[in-house]
């Protein structure tokens, strides 16, 4: 078990302030979060490379917090690979290996053998692509038999198809027993891979939970806004209903809760688009389509209702082409009062 207790950095412009995370044995545990928003400040504390302000940092019950990064037994690896342009792939792989008290070169054949990695053994890093550099990276980290894996973004720089393949690299990494800490911005690596995450912004931490908890219920604007719930509404809550501030809608919710003023928030899947009116009443609102996003194989289509009320739906490219959705002409949308969440 990773247990992180109140850790506090100061980096002048910057700073972590009372931090608190537990990370179980074998999790593979996802962190996200914005641009700047501490995430990889907050590795590299776990790792021995930044120094605390103050508070603990626990690793299988010993208190690593005064150790040097080399006693930690915890393997970090950036995005941009950072291998060493005069060594061969094999010296890189087996770089660590001095440091540590016993070297075990059977683990070193075995991750030459999981990444693939024999036909490159006595190639130059530069020569590598750059899903190559990133195995040559884990395995480098993996060699030294480390207790905990951090990784920041390592997929973010490939493409599409080194990017999958990476992914099921760690995943089975991740099945044979290794602790996996990782930092993405891409949802879909967090769905996929994930266990858990936590949400940081501005060096605080907003939420941690289960990955589709924390998706579908996020505990406040900021990680709603982060985690693509682009439907956020201010309104006043009372019993099974929700009054949308400034409009005349009404939304019915699931579950009766007491008055009081706050958000509602829709994933954007959940909003059903049509050009016929839905058999069901509830929540169904009549408008027009003002906007068609394209966001691969989905678009984000954004209807304006009767009285300027506007939601977001994601609508495959196929049902747009089928329902016969365009820009300016009238629609409708709905959506179910439990897919709705209030914070």
């Amino acid at each position: 078990m990773i247990e992180i207790e109140d850790i506090s950095l100061d980096l002048g412009s910057f700073s972590i302030d009372s931090l608190s995370l537990t990370v179980n044995n074998g999790e593979f545990f996802m962190i996200v979060g914005p641009s700047g928003a501490g995430k990889t400040i907050l590795l590299e504390a776990i790792a021995g490379i930044r120094s605390l302000c103050g508070g603990k940092i626990r690793i299988a019950g010993r208190d690593v917090t005064e150790l040097p990064p080399e006693k930690r037994k915890v393997a970090l690896v950036y995005q941009d690979y950072a291998l060493f342009p005069h060594m061969s792939v094999v010296r890189n792989i087996e770089w660590g290996l001095k440091f540590i008290d016993k070297p075990d070169k059977k683990r070193v054949g075995e991750l030459i053998d999981l990444f693939k990695l024999a036909p490159l053994l006595n190639r130059s890093p530069e020569t590598l692509s750059g899903g190559e550099q990133q195995r040559v990276s884990l395995a480098r980290s993996l060699a030294v038999n480390p207790t905990l894996l951090l990784l920041d973004e390592p997929l973010s720089a490939l493409d599409p198809s080194f990017r999958e393949e990476l992914s099921d690299y760690l995943g089975e990494i991740n099945k044979a027993g290794m602790t996996i800490i990782m930092v993405t911005h891409n949802f879909g690596e967090v769905l996929s891979l994930g266990s858990r995450v936590a949400v940081i912004t501005d060096g605080s931490l907003q939420q941690t939970g289960d990955v589709r908890t924390v998706f579908r219920e996020p505990a406040n604007r900021r990680v709603a806004e982060f985690v693509g719930m682009k439907n956020i509404i201010a309104c006043r809550v009372c019993n099974e209903k929700a009054f949308v501030e400034n409009h005349t809608e009404v939304i019915e919710i699931s579950g009766s809760l007491p008055e009081k003023n706050g958000f509602i928030g829709i994933r954007p899947e959940e909003i059903k688009i049509s050009k016929a009116r839905p058999i069901s009443d509830k929540n169904t609102f009549h408008g027009k389509t003002v906007s068609l996003v394209p966001r691969g194989m989905v678009f984000d289509v954004t209807v304006q209702t009767e009285t300027g009320f506007r939601l977001t739906a994601n609508v495959l490219s196929s049902d747009l082409v089928s329902g016969d959705i365009r820009t300016g002409e009238e629609c409708w949308i709905n959506f179910e009062p439990n897919s709705i969440h209030v914070f």
